[in-house]
């Protein structure tokens, strides 16, 4: 499957096109590996973000889903909120990601 159209930083440019094979597709053209452990916080950001119309900080992200903020930073390898959005379908974090 191809990746839809994508901006300079790999965010989709038209999110209503998400779903979860857009965001496996995604992942693999930038070679990057989603677990189920992956996936399950993707899908708690995105149920977050299409009842608040907005995406959580990090820290308020780990809270929200009862995990130690180093627990998602050893999980994701870098800051979490960044994958988590670009291949949930979201907009791109603002503020601390």
């Amino acid at each position: 499957m191809d990746a839809p159209a994508r901006d300079g930083d790999g965010y989709l440019l038209d999110m209503s096109e998400w779903d979860r094979e857009i965001g496996q597709a995604m992942a693999d053209a930038d070679g990057y590996e989603l677990n189920d452990e992956k996936w399950e916080q993707i899908m708690q950001a995105r149920a977050y973000y299409e009842e608040y119309g907005s995406v959580l900080p990090i820290r308020k992200f780990a809270k929200h889903i009862d995990k130690d903020q180093k627990e998602l930073f050893d999980l994701w390898m870098t800051g979490p909120m960044k994958p988590i959005t670009k291949y949930g379908g979201m907009p791109k974090p603002t503020g601390c990601v």
